[in-house]
């Protein structure tokens, strides 16, 4: 090594007495030389490790009389503005403009959303309970309009530009199939209750059964009945019932049987297992409320003259203002008041068959009219000569007063179904009825009563 410098040293020597070195002084020169031999030396020595390492250490630098770099908004972030959101509930006799006041907003609020789009118009059908979310932005203006129909079902109008998006939600309950039974023994309402049947449920199964029993007359205590039908739920909870899927009624040995069915062109209905409709041209009963005080009787002692007279008809006791329906589709041929009457319905259904209301309290249809099976075209009251609310039921074919509770069953059924579409009808329901003649475990047994003490619904 001490070698290789000094040849080093020689050689450098000579360069520096030629050339243009020489006019820089000697000692300078040698100073360079050496420090420069010395870093040769240094570089020229082997690691004491194999693989070298590499640490990086973050600066944060800042750089004086720059301007402020300009930072892209990300496209996930929300650009809606803060919004202040008040909720309203509708209630019996509030309109939308009722509505928009309590939310803080005026009837030009109403207007400009109402013009906004043609799907804006479905705000004018308002309905107690439901409710309607306002989101109103800095200035107080209506950006957002949240109408919530139930838990399932709702629609927003939001605000974008000059106008208003229109937007509908709908989510899916989850459904499970439920099955319950009980027998009477005080009203078909009590052992639906019993049976952990909701009002719907109860109503629907007296609807279904509505042309082959007259709850207030048939009804028998040891009659009993069996339901299929559906339960809602969303995220896990209970919300509900959907349909009765399938039902049996058992009145004084007679068996009937229905399941539900939706044809090819979606229409729903209720059929017997063969493909028989339930439903008949005539109801077995004209009203909501099936309690009975009085049957038909040709020789009955009038309640106010106090004389023997015919009673054509039936009289169904229940509280003034109980709906009453038309029996069957057909047209008014008169509506008006008498004496003995009091207000009064009579409809005309084809050519050889009437009906009679007698003693409303309220008429809601005109001569004229055309009239669908259990349309409501009155209410019970207890006008004209009559000792308290009820509804007097008539039923004439070709003029003849005929038994109300009897001629239903000799009349024409609606149609059954079609031949073509028999063989999908029983592929469809042969699990419904499957699970209606499977055992339900045990009975509900509503409260006590006697064979005659059947109340109303």
């Amino acid at each position: 090594m001490l070698k290789i410098s000094t040849q080093v040293f020689e050689k450098s020597k000579k360069i520096l007495n030629s050339g243009p070195l020489v006019h820089f002084p000697n000692g300078h020169i040698l100073v360079v030389g050496c420090l420069s031999l010395l870093l040769v030396g240094f570089t020229a020595l082997p690691s004491d490790k194999a693989s070298a390492t590499r640490k990086t250490i973050p600066l944060n630098l800042v750089i004086a009389d720059e301007p402020a770099a300009k930072h892209e908004v990300p496209a996930t972030l929300d650009n809606t503005p803060q919004l202040t959101h008040k909720s309203v509930t509708v209630k019996s006799g509030d309109n939308l403009s009722l509505l928009f006041k309590r939310a803080g907003l005026s009837d030009r609020h109403m207007m400009t959303l109402l013009n906004s789009s043609k799907e804006s118009k479905r705000l004018a059908s308002l309905y107690p309970g439901h409710k309607l979310d306002f989101y109103l932005d800095a200035s107080g203006e209506l950006y957002k309009l949240h109408y919530i129909v139930d838990r399932l079902n709702s629609f927003a109008l939001e605000k974008e530009g000059d106008a208003y998006n229109y937007e509908e939600f709908a989510r899916s309950p989850d459904i499970r199939m439920a099955q319950a039974s009980a027998f009477i023994t005080h009203s078909l309402y009590t052992a639906g209750i019993d049976a952990r049947l909701d009002d719907k449920l109860i109503m629907e199964l007296a609807d279904i059964f509505g042309w082959d029993v007259d709850f207030a007359l048939d009804i028998r205590k040891g009659d009993h009945f069996k339901v299929v039908y559906e339960e809602l739920f969303l995220d896990g909870e209970k919300i509900g019932n959907g349909s009765i899927l399938a039902a049996e009624f058992s009145s004084q040995g007679e068996q009937f049987q229905a399941v539900r069915y939706e044809n090819v062109r979606g229409n729903v209905s209720y059929y017997t297992p063969e493909g028989k409709s339930m439903r008949k041209e005539f109801l077995r009963a004209p009203l909501d409320f099936r309690r009975i005080s009085s049957n038909f009787n040709p020789r009955r002692l009038h309640p106010v003259l106090k004389t023997t007279r015919p009673h054509r008809g039936i009289d169904y006791a229940a509280s003034t203002g109980t709906p009453v329906w038309s029996s069957g589709n057909g047209r008014v041929i008169a509506s008006g008041y008498s004496k003995a009457n009091g207000n009064y319905v009579i409809i005309q259904h084809g050519n050889s068959v009437q009906t009679k209301y007698l003693h409303l309290h309220k008429r809601y249809v005109k001569r004229g009219a055309k009239v669908k099976q259990k349309q409501k075209i009155g209410t019970v009251g207890s006008t004209g000569l009559a000792t308290g609310p009820h509804l007097h039921y008539e039923f004439l074919i070709n003029g003849v007063h005929r038994n109300p509770r009897t001629i239903v069953n000799k009349l024409p059924k609606a149609k059954a179904i079609s031949p073509k579409e028999l063989a999908r009808f029983m592929t469809i329901t042969q699990n419904q009825v499957a699970m209606l003649n499977e055992p339900f475990g045990d009975t509900q047994y509503a409260d006590a009563g006697t064979d005659r003490d059947i109340k109303s619904l």
